[in-house]
């Protein structure tokens, strides 16, 4: 089909930010400076290369993801505690923050609680930044490698894939059925992962993480949290992922108690009155 004559005209219009977040409530940087200033490690996890480990931590409670042995990447979810049905929504997510998330960015819950789960205090990959390829680092973009993708493209059972370690880890967790522990995992936080859309056709994308041992994501837990975190099978995830090729390492998270940990008071839930007009 021909373009209409107007059609640089359409395609010259500026954008609009959906959602302007000046208004959008934010960790003080006081509190975020007073829960890195003298914390003291009260317990780790190592999660093993194409497998998922669990972690809990307390709200006011800090907790770190660190790269040890080698350039790795991860798939983090996140639940209530208490409520599983409350869990990371990484739509919302990248709709408040952008398609990459870093220092000051928090994670917010699902509907109808819609409130901060954990905040970013620190990110020792925040130098990165957009390469040139559209390319950055910790997206929100990307659900998780999957076997059923797996099987609709290439065939095959991998059991592997970051959905399948996921639910192992929340069913070990929980005493769950892998059936049921299956509906609570969600989209995630591709931690250390750098990934984006390419400019001609918009489709995303991976490249080889800059992450290096030593590197480290650092968060506030601002209410009860169970964590789930898989070494994803395509270790720096620069050529694929979903099979047993690439070179994969461990990851580590620490959980650390903080200054604000004794007196923290949890967000509270969204004020939305949930009438939906009747």
């Amino acid at each position: 089909m021909s373009e209409p004559a107007d059609a640089a005209h359409r395609r010259a219009i500026a954008p609009v930010i959906c959602y302007p977040t000046e208004t959008l409530p934010r960790l003080p940087d006081a509190q975020a400076a007073r829960a890195r200033e003298a914390w003291q490690k009260v317990d780790e996890v190592v999660v093993p290369p194409r497998e998922a480990a669990s972690f809990k931590v307390q709200a006011g409670q800090a907790f770190r993801i660190s790269s040890v042995d080698g350039p790795q990447v991860g798939d983090l979810n996140l639940w209530n505690l208490t409520n599983f049905s409350e869990r990371f929504y990484s739509g919302k997510t990248r709709a408040l923050h952008g398609t990459h998330v870093t220092t000051g960015d928090r994670l917010w819950s699902s509907f109808p609680a819609l409130r901060p789960m954990a905040t970013i205090l620190a990110d020792s990959l925040d130098w990165y930044g957009m390469d040139g390829f559209g390319g950055s680092v910790h997206d929100v973009i990307g659900t998780r490698c999957d076997p059923y993708t797996h099987n609709l493209l290439a065939g095959g059972q991998y059991h592997h894939c970051c959905h399948s370690n996921l639910t192992r880890a929340f069913a070990d967790a929980t005493g769950a059925s892998l059936a049921e522990a299956e509906h609570h995992v969600h989209d995630v936080l591709n931690v250390f992962m750098c990934t984006g859309f390419t400019r001609d056709t918009g489709q995303y994308f991976m490249k080889a993480s800059p992450v290096r041992p030593g590197d480290h994501l650092d968060f506030l837990a601002e209410i009860d949290l169970l964590g789930a975190l898989s070494a994803c099978p395509g270790g720096d995830c620069s050529a694929e992922h979903s099979s047993d090729s690439a070179a994969c390492y461990p990851l580590l998270v620490e959980v650390f108690e903080t200054a604000l940990t004794p007196d923290w008071l949890t967000p509270p839930l969204n004020g939305y009155d949930r009438s939906h007009g009747r």
